[in-house]
């Protein structure tokens, strides 16, 4: 089971524009190892949105979800700039800190700020 959560993405982010992000907390059910994971998208309209597409995915794995808090990522694939911002009104202020570090991990060459 922690192949399951070996394949799944630290990052998953729309590659262009300003959209919503959860912070969500991925585990092996009835194991003990997990990990953060980002993911955002400007389909979304609220932050649980997002979380109602990655909780059925993740338990068709044998995974469980649980969602640490939102922001709104700002992505400028041109100029290699992420912005980090906000918070949802339904999960709170996820850790931007923590989204960063994880972004850093994907976006090496690019300029990560968090407001």
């Amino acid at each position: 089971m922690a192949d399951a959560l070996s394949k799944v993405p630290d990052v998953d982010i729309d590659p262009e524009g300003k959209f919503k992000y959860i912070l969500v907390n991925i585990k092996v059910k009835g194991g003990t190892e997990e990990k953060v994971v980002v993911r955002g998208t400007k389909t979304a309209e609220y932050h649980n949105h997002i979380f109602e597409k990655v909780n059925p995915a993740m338990e068709a794995l044998g995974l469980e979800c649980r969602c640490l808090g939102g922001g709104k990522i700002e992505h400028n694939n041109t100029e290699k700039k992420l912005r980090v911002f906000g918070e949802s009104t339904g999960y709170g202020k996820a850790d931007h800190a923590v989204t960063v570090e994880k972004l850093k991990s994907v976006f090496k060459d690019y300029e990560i700020i968090m407001e």
